[in-house]
C-alpha cells in the first residue's frame, strides 16, 4: 500500500551524507499530498530557511509543519544537515519535536510537529493578539525557555549552542507552552570545550551578545544574552530593535537600563497586563535580564542559575550596564543609530540572516 510507504528508510539514491541522519525519511510524493502542492493557502510563513506550510499526513491524519530549503535561502545544506543531525539527537518538552526529513533530488525538508499557535512574535508584538499573553502565560513561556536552554547547554547528550534565540525562533502549542525550534545554525561543544570561534558571524540583529557580534565568539553565554533581549521583550511587549521610547532614543535594551537607573522598571511593563500581573515577579523577570544582559560573558549567569532566579525569592546581585545600548541619535532631521557599550565599541558591519 501507498500509505505504508510514506516513510522510508535510507536507499542507495540519497546522498551519501545521510548516513549520518537518524530521523524518518518522507517521500517528495507524500510532501505533495500532505501540503496540497505547497499551495501558497497553507503557507505558513517564511524564515532564514525557506517557507514553511502546514500539512496533514494521509495515513494517520496528524497534522504537520514542512520547512522546505529555498534556494535563494542564506542557510544551504550546510545548515539543513545539522539541522536534521541535532534534532535527532534532542527530546525535551520545551523543543519542537522533529518527525523526519525529506531529501530527494535538489529537495530538503525539514518535518515538524505542527504547532497551532504558530510563534511567540506573532502574538507579543501584534497589538490585538498580544492581549492573549497575561502574566501566567508569558512567565510559563519564560520559564520554558529556560528549562529549555538548560537541556541544550547541559542536560542533554550534546552541550549545544543556539546561536538564533528570537521570538520568531519560540513556537507555541495548543496551551501555550514554548517550543524551541530552528536549531540550522547550532553548534555543538565537546564536554571540556567552554567557547567556540568563527570567522561567519550569523544571527539576527539586537540578539546577538556583543562578543560574538564584533569577535565571533560563542558560547552559552552567548545564548544567556539573547535570553535576556528575549526575557524583556516579553515583559514589555516590545521589540528591542527598530523601536524608541517616548522621552529618550534608546532601544529596548538602552530604555530598560534607564528606567532600572531611576528605580522607574514597573513603567517598561506592558501596558496590557495592567493590573493583571505580580508586581514581584515581572520586576525580577526585568532585573534577571539585565543580569544575562551583561557586557562581558563571565559576568553573565548560566541558565541553571537564571532559572533559580526566577522561580524562587532569593536576594539577586545588582546588575551593571549591559552590553549593545543603542541610541539613535538625530542629524538635521535624519535618523542614524549610534551603537555602544561599556567599552564603547562600534559594530560597522554583521553578516545576518
Amino acid at each position: 500500500m501507498e500509505d505504508n510507504a510514506e516513510i522510508n528508510t535510507l536507499t542507495e539514491e540519497r546522498d551519501e551524507d545521510q548516513q549520518d541522519f537518524e530521523l524518518p525519511f518522507f517521500n517528495i510524493s507524500t510532501m505533495i499530498s500532505a501540503t496540497n502542492h505547497f499551495s501558497d493557502y497553507n503557507k505558513l510563513g517564511e524564515g532564514g530557511f525557506g517557507p514553511v506550510y502546514k500539512g496533514t499526513l494521509a495515513m494517520d491524519g496528524r497534522e504537520i509543519a514542512v520547512k522546505r530549503l529555498s534556494g535563494s535561502s542564506k542557510q544551504g545544506s550546510k545548515e539543513f544537515k545539522n539541522e536534521v543531525i541535532l534534532c535527532a539527537k534532542l527530546q525535551h518538552r520545551n523543543l519542537v519535536k522533529v518527525l523526519g526529513c525529506c531529501i530527494q533530488g535538489e529537495e530538503r525538508m525539514l518535518i515538524y510537529e505542527y504547532m497551532p499557535n504558530k510563534s511567540l512574535d506573532a502574538f507579543l508584538f501584534d497589538p490585538a493578539q498580544k492581549k492573549l499573553l497575561d502574566w501566567f502565560k508569558r512567565f510559563n513561556i519564560v520559564c520554558g525557555i529556560a528549562r529549555g536552554l538548560i537541556y541544550l547547554h547541559q542536560d542533554s547528550r550534546l552541550r549545544i549552542i543556539h546561536r538564533d534565540l528570537k521570538p520568531s525562533n519560540i513556537l507555541l502549542d495548543n496551551d501555550m507552552n514554548p517550543k524551541i525550534s530552528d536549531f540550522g545554525l547550532a553548534k555543538i561543544c565537546g564536554d571540556d570545550q567552554v567557547e567556540g570561534n568563527t570567522n561567519r558571524v550569523v544571527g539576527t540583529h539586537g540578539y546577538m551578545a556583543p562578543e560574538y557580534a564584533i569577535d565571533g565568539l560563542f558560547s552559552t553565554k552567548s545564548d544567556v544574552f539573547s535570553f535576556g533581549v528575549l526575557l524583556l521583550e516579553i515583559v514589555s511587549g516590545h521589540k528591542n530593535k527598530g523601536l524608541t521610547f517616548q522621552n529618550n532614543n534608546y532601544n529596548l535594551v538602552g530604555h530598560a537600563w534607564r528606567l532600572w537607573k531611576e528605580g522607574n522598571s514597573k513603567e517598561l511593563i506592558d501596558d496590557c497586563l495592567k493590573d493583571s500581573y505580580i508586581p514581584s515577579e515581572a520586576l525580577r523577570c526585568i532585573q534577571v535580564g539585565l543580569l544575562c544582559l551583561q557586557l562581558h560573558p563571565n559576568d553573565r549567569p548560566n541558565m541553571t542559575y537564571v532559572l533559580a532566579m526566577l522561580t524562587n525569592e532569593s536576594v539577586l546581585a545588582q546588575p551593571k550596564e549591559p552590553g549593545f545600548i543603542i541610541q539613535r541619535v538625530s542629524n538635521e532631521g535624519e535618523s542614524t543609530t549610534k551603537p555602544f557599550s561599556m567599552n564603547e565599541v562600534t559594530i560597522s558591519v554583521i553578516d545576518a540572516r
